[in-house]
């Protein structure tokens, strides 16, 4: 099974390894007019997929499968059975027919599992499999696929081998999905290791467990730690493409998240402009390209932490103008935008602008996910917060009960989005003076919700206990508040504790 088998997507650009193919090509000259059978289906499948004749696509792979099977009914169950069903499995795959990738998967293991561990081409068939039961979520099986290739692969060519490096990393992917981080790492290292060895210090090849790495260090707190691969990798695109490439830039944006992380907020600001500069004056990417929109976002997201909403604030406004540009006024990205930006007039204290961005994205989603979708209850609260700041407070209350509505019918009654927005309008009708008795019972509601939810020591169950308390009182219901006051005093010296450790 040669390497170029191999379909242009994002799903099999991960799955299988060039190596691997071709050593096994090379050591079996008997299985050539076999792999060019199987690489002729694979170039028709690929073809047809990036030709849009999905149809098509489906009826040669189904008619390969048919093939196939008989000759498993017929008893035949080899590594050209089982190589076989590989490249229809990863066919499907592509197609994003997963019920039938599972039953193809069944079948492959079946097969696999009666095979000796010297069949040729076996290596890769397990490699593929580790790939696909891990994008379908299956990490156990996953990590049983890539073991045994693993172990395969080093029996055969030795523990230093580069054929290794595909399931290695493909082992580090899975073992970091399920949050086995430190063995994850480890993975890494030692395909980090075989590459250094094989290809040098300074090869692209790197990149990916550098990466990788990196990013798992970032997850665990680990900064400090997290800022070496990174340099690494910011250092061979640099040395590889010229300071002025698109790829330095995206590498300067991982060091600006160390920055952000290890609390140098001017630093990451710094990298991040940088980082944004380059990529565009290079075209390495479009404008509107979703890591460019992102890194914009991260961007206006620390200015604003630091104090800095002006700035934030016309890197939002960019993103705005980019999406309307590309995509028009009317796209739902316009939406996300607007209410970013209203997000930052509000903490201007400018409501009288950010109730006009929160209108429109309104108007927006409104056409295109309808008035009863619940991601519309999302700017309908922040509205309804506007407008109370505004004094604006019978509007307010009206877009907080549209909410309140919308989110219970959408997530249920007893539901936190609900308690969320009970909350919003409890704050609300506190200032229409509305009946003590019937904001009480909201309130209760809201505990209960928060305490299911948070449990019965959450910071959020402790605020909204405080809020209860103060109704009791209100409404002179002395003797229900000292168990309440008891049990707030215990949450406060609990919670101390925990800010201070």
């Amino acid at each position: 099974m040669a390497a170029s088998l191999l379909l242009p997507s994002p799903f099999f650009n991960n799955c299988g390894s060039v190596t691997s193919f071709q050593h096994s090509s090379d050591k079996l000259d008997g299985m050539k007019d076999f792999e060019r059978e199987l690489q002729e289906l694979f170039d028709e499948v690929k073809m047809m997929i990036m030709m849009g004749n999905q149809n098509d696509a489906i009826d040669l792979l189904q008619a390969n499968y048919e093939a196939v099977k008989e000759r498993m009914n017929a008893g035949v169950r080899g590594i050209e059975e089982a190589a076989t069903i590989d490249i229809i499995a990863l066919g499907y795959m592509a197609i994003g027919d997963v019920k039938f990738v599972n039953a193809l998967l069944d079948m492959l293991n079946e097969v696999v599992d009666s095979l000796k561990d010297d069949e040729p081409l076996l290596d890769s068939v397990l490699v593929h499999m580790g790939s696909m039961y891990s994008t379908l979520g299956k990490f156990e099986k996953s990590m049983s696929a890539y073991r045994r290739a693993i172990g395969n692969m080093e029996s055969i060519y030795g523990k230093n081998s580069v054929f290794l490096i595909t399931p290695i990393l493909g082992m580090a992917k899975v073992l970091s999905s399920i949050g086995r981080t430190s063995k994850a790492v480890e993975f890494y290292h030692r395909a980090i290791s075989l590459l250094e060895s094989s290809r040098g210090a300074e090869s692209e090849d790197l990149v990916i467990p550098l990466f990788g790495v990196g990013s798992l260090l970032l997850k665990e707190g680990k900064p400090v730690e997290a800022e070496s691969p990174f340099l690494r990798i910011f250092d061979i695109y640099k040395k590889l493409y010229g300071e002025n490439d698109g790829r330095v830039g995206l590498a300067m944006c991982s060091l600006a998240h160390v920055k952000c992380a290890v609390g140098d907020a001017n630093e990451a600001i710094s990298l991040y402009r940088k980082a944004l500069q380059v990529i565009t004056t290079s075209n390495y990417m479009a404008l509107d390209d979703s890591i460019m929109e992102k890194m914009r976002i991260d961007l206006a997201e620390l200015l604003h932490a630091v104090g800095r909403g002006k700035e934030g604030r016309e890197l939002l406004e960019q993103c705005l103008m980019i999406t309307e540009k590309y995509k028009g006024k009317e796209d739902p990205s316009s939406a996300t935008h607007l209410i970013n930006l209203a997000t930052s007039h509000s903490r201007s204290k400018n409501y009288v602008e950010a109730e006009r961005l929160l209108r429109t994205s309104l108007e927006i989603m409104g056409k295109t996910v309808g008035p009863d979708d619940q991601s519309i209850t999302f700017p309908m609260l922040h509205l309804a917060v506007t407008l109370y700041h505004l004094k604006r407070d019978e509007e307010a209350e009206q877009l907080a009960l549209e909410a309140l509505h919308i989110r219970e019918k959408a997530f249920g009654k007893d539901s936190l989005p609900v308690a969320e927005a009970l909350d919003c309008l409890v704050s609300i009708q506190t200032r229409l003076k509305k009946d003590d008795e019937e904001l009480l019972e909201q309130l209760t509601r809201v505990l209960s919700i928060q305490e299911r939810e948070f449990g019965p020591e959450g910071e959020e169950v402790m605020i909204t206990l405080k809020k209860v308390v103060f109704y009791l009182d209100k409404l002179g219901r002395k003797n229900e508040i000292f168990p309440l006051q008891k049990r707030l005093s215990a949450l406060g010296m609990k919670f101390k504790q925990r800010i201070q450790h």
